[in-house]
């Protein structure tokens, strides 16, 4: 099963844009992303929807981010790619009438729903800044190490 990779995807392009002065073009962070421009737009797009980051036109255009680093979290950037799954397991829904299926399925949905409820927390929890934070300090101590 392919998983959704879009949350670690624009968290890295926007931690390109942050260290980046001025705009960044879609073909510049599909550059950094391995992939391609149109794919960059696309979820761009629904990050500028939610108010996160801004586009300009032209020569000179590009994305930029439009909101505080330290008050957008890792949540808000899944609930603006559209809460994709969290979790590529999931209960079996074939045979509803099967008393084995639904034991299974009883045990799991509890399960499954605490781990989405602590991941969702731990998403709430961890902002852009804090990121952007921990990049500076390992950029930092591979700059000294490289010295």
């Amino acid at each position: 099963m392919k998983r959704d990779s879009r949350l670690s995807s624009v968290l890295h392009a926007l931690l390109h844009m942050a260290e980046h002065d001025g705009p960044m073009t879609s073909d510049a962070l599909a550059q950094c992303l391995g992939t391609n421009p149109v794919v960059v737009r696309r979820t761009m797009g629904y990050l500028r929807e939610a108010g996160i980051v801004t586009s300009d036109r032209g020569h000179a255009g590009g994305w930029r981010i439009h909101a505080d680093l330290a008050t957008v979290t890792l949540r808000q950037l899944h609930e603006a790619l559209g809460e994709p799954a969290l979790f590529a397991i999931g209960n079996r829904h074939e045979s509803p009438e099967c008393l084995v299926e639904q034991a299974v399925n009883a045990a799991l949905e509890g399960t499954f729903a605490e781990a989405e409820a602590l991941l969702l927390k731990r998403l709430s929890d961890i902002t852009l800044a804090d990121l952007a934070a921990d990049f500076a300090r390992r950029h930092a101590a591979a700059r000294r190490t490289r010295s």
